[in-house]
């Protein structure tokens, strides 16, 4: 695209979107839901990746007051009319100029002057990228969980927030729900004593990537898909990029399935590994940290993945709950009690202390979470940290990557959470896709350490 023809698009916005109205001096304020917004009590919102989890965040942020959303992008461009149809419908309910542009490469997207932040729920391996390049163009960031696919992915999104002195939000939304703050609060204020044990139910490691080649539609670019990727044996199928079946507009099928497999993704170690081992992190206060070791099923006998802390404190991936064994969730094992918590659920040993609650969710409904999404946005006013800052999900991601790591080498591997090196500068973790791996041409990974 020529700078000429990027000017006329973005003069062409600022004339008739309701963004470009609200940024002229003859506008100072716009009006929702009959409430007058003053222009510093906004937020301008871009979406990359517009798939399920896009629009799950759509509806989120669309409940916070102030959002206005002026544009999306997605590879898809079945998902790009979707999505469009999606916000001027709201923006036509509460009264506001209908306008949301797409565009097929986010680039272009992040060119635009208008647009405060950026809202990314792309596949795992784009993550970097994608938050990397909006805190370049001067974007805040609310990255879908886990933060990247590789732990040198992490680290250098970390540099890339502070270096360019962005907010980036973790999309961990269960740091933002009750029964999980009230669990981290009991955690550390010592109502369970001593926590030395910790059980985290997250599933399983990701399978070596077998699934069948399907031919690819016409309404996806499967080459920009893939991406950064470089292992020759990923191709496309229907399942990884799921289509929408009309007329009801909704992904067929499961949620896309490349988190399960090992060139895609980090398995449901990555997937549930980046909520519920967070929450221990939290909980721990091991933000920013990790383990020093992690020790994989089957090695000397060992039962269950065991992650161990330097202060001696033990989490392992095994059942939290005897009667759901399958369920996911925490049990915070203290000198004094346990408490179980999972998503709408809180038990605790010591009834005085805490009494059960459980309720249960709709497929979909836990993932819109306003209360996550209205942190951000207030941080992004505030320039405070957010609940789930960058340091945060690096340290998540580093975790579920050193286990999967450990899993795939068959022995413990041993990791300096300060240093951020290995023990002994072990050649072959360093060595594992997970840890780094060559990105496919012409990609390049910023800020790289």
């Amino acid at each position: 695209m020529s700078d000429k023809s990027k000017k006329v698009n973005r003069r062409e916005f600022l004339s008739l979107s309701a963004m470009g109205l609200a940024s002229l001096t003859i506008l100072p304020s716009w009006t929702i839901d009959g409430k007058r917004i003053a222009p510093s009590d906004r937020v301008v919102l871009g979406f990359i990746g517009l798939g399920r989890q896009g629009v799950g965040d759509f509806h989120s942020f669309k409940q916070c007051p102030g959002v206005q959303i002026a544009a999306g992008c997605d590879v898809d461009t079945l998902k790009n009319k979707r999505f469009q149809g999606l916000v001027t419908a709201w923006q036509k309910s509460k009264g506001l100029p209908e306008r949301c542009d797409t565009y097929d490469f986010y680039e272009q997207m992040l060119e635009r002057k208008d647009i405060d932040a950026i809202a990314i729920a792309t596949p795992d391996h784009w993550h970097a990228l994608n938050l990397i390049h909006a805190c370049q163009a001067g974007k805040d960031v609310f990255c879908q969980k886990p933060l990247t696919y590789t732990i040198a992915e992490s680290m250098a999104s970390v540099r890339a927030v502070r270096e360019n002195k962005r907010i980036l939000q973790v999309g961990s939304q269960q740091r933002s729900s009750k029964e999980f703050q009230t669990a981290i609060a009991m955690v550390r204020n010592g109502s369970l004593g001593y926590v030395k044990e910790i059980h985290a139910r997250v599933g399983e490691p990701p399978a070596p990537f077998n699934l069948q080649e399907d031919p690819v539609p016409s309404n996806l670019n499967f080459n920009q898909w893939l991406g950064p990727l470089n292992f020759p044996e990923v191709h496309h199928n229907s399942a990884m990029c799921p289509s929408i079946d009309n007329p009801e507009q909704r992904e067929k099928g499961d949620w896309g399935v490349w988190r399960y497999y090992r060139e895609t993704g980090n398995g449901f170690t990555g997937d549930w590994g980046a909520h519920h081992f967070d929450i221990a992190q939290a909980a721990l206060g091991m933000d920013g940290l990790t383990p020093v070791e992690y020790i994989p099923i089957g090695y000397k006998g060992t039962k269950y993945s065991t992650m161990k802390y330097a202060n001696g404190q033990v989490m392992t991936e095994q059942p939290f709950r005897e009667d759901k064994p399958n369920d996911k969730g925490i049990n915070f094992i203290g000198d004094k009690a346990w408490l179980k918590v999972a998503r709408g659920y809180i038990e605790c040993s010591d009834p005085d202390l805490l009494q059960k609650s459980e309720q249960s969710f709709a497929a979909g409904e836990y993932e819109i979470s306003a209360p996550h999404m209205q942190n951000f946005i207030d941080s992004v006013k505030s320039r405070k940290e957010p609940i789930a800052p960058v340091e945060a999900g690096a340290a998540s991601t580093i975790l579920c990557c050193n286990v999967n790591i450990a899993h795939e080498l068959g022995r413990p591997v041993h990791w300096d959470p300060v240093t951020k090196k290995y023990k002994d500068n072990d050649k072959e973790a360093l060595a594992h896709r997970l840890y780094d791996y060559e990105y496919r041409n012409p990609y390049t990974l910023p800020y790289k350490i």
